[in-house]
């Protein structure tokens, strides 16, 4: 028989190195106050400030946002208008704030829908921001798990590749620079994984909440973190494997 090793488990941290959140719940927010969908969005903002704020202070390396999908372009033409402007807008404003507190933006997805104005403003944020050692924060915007897999696949071929395997193909993911999520978070009630980072989430710890996401607030996501804290990260092996350290109950 085989001993059994944990030599090879991945260290599970008390706080997960990289959360990824998919922000679901604005319309819902802003039409349960009688209010058009756009104010949700705007209210939505908030949310994101204080929830990199927590983040930061809590000492987690990386935080994805879900930010716009490659299906949200089939939205209302004149929301779509409206949250290509919220962008603009927030790559202006929220930037310099961003890199006073240290954090470093980048931004994933296609750009080919998007005005050479915003490329510019994502370019210029990103270079402003590159030199910074604090939280990493990634938006994905105009993206989709499987437009990821498809790009990256197109990448390996354009280089020449006659086969591949799942090293070569994580390194040409968008996220290639960042380690998979260990917590993900999806708010507004629904349970699903709506075509985002599909490769990365294989082993993440998955956390619903029915809290619409402007309502999302530092003690949520301690709710969220009291769930991840609580689980037995096995990564396909038995709990007699782990380190006694990792092992829960």
């Amino acid at each position: 028989m085989f001993a059994s090793s944990t030599q090879d488990v991945p260290e599970v941290l008390p706080v997960p190195r990289h959360i990824a959140i998919i922000m679901d719940g604005n319309g819902r927010w802003a039409k349960k106050r009688f209010l058009p969908r756009v104010a949700g969005h705007k209210r939505g903002l908030d949310a994101v400030r204080n929830t990199v704020r927590a983040c930061s202070d809590l000492g987690v390396g990386y935080l994805t946002l879900f930010a716009f999908s490659t299906e949200n372009w089939r939205r209302p033409q004149e929301e779509v208008s409206f949250l290509m402007g919220l962008f603009m807008t927030a790559l202006e404003r929220e930037v310099e704030r961003l890199h006073r507190n240290d954090i470093r933006l980048r931004v994933i997805g296609s750009r080919e829908r998007f005005s050479a104005e915003i490329v510019e403003r994502i370019e210029r944020a990103e270079a402003k921001t590159a030199e910074n050692s604090g939280l990493l924060l990634t938006i994905a915007a105009d993206y989709g798990g499987r437009w990821d897999v498809m790009q990256a696949a197109n990448r390996l071929l354009a280089q020449g590749a006659t086969s591949l395997d799942e090293a070569s193909l994580a390194a040409n993911l968008s996220m290639a620079y960042a380690p998979e999520p260990d917590l993900f978070i999806r708010t507004g009630g629904e349970q699903r994984i709506s075509n985002f980072l599909l490769w990365q989430l294989a082993y993440s710890e998955l956390f619903f909440t029915d809290l619409l996401w402007p309502d999302f607030n530092a003690e949520a996501l301690q709710q969220a973190l009291t769930s991840f804290q609580s689980r037995e990260r096995r990564f396909g092996r038995t709990s007699e494997q782990l380190p006694e350290t990792q092992r829960r109950g």
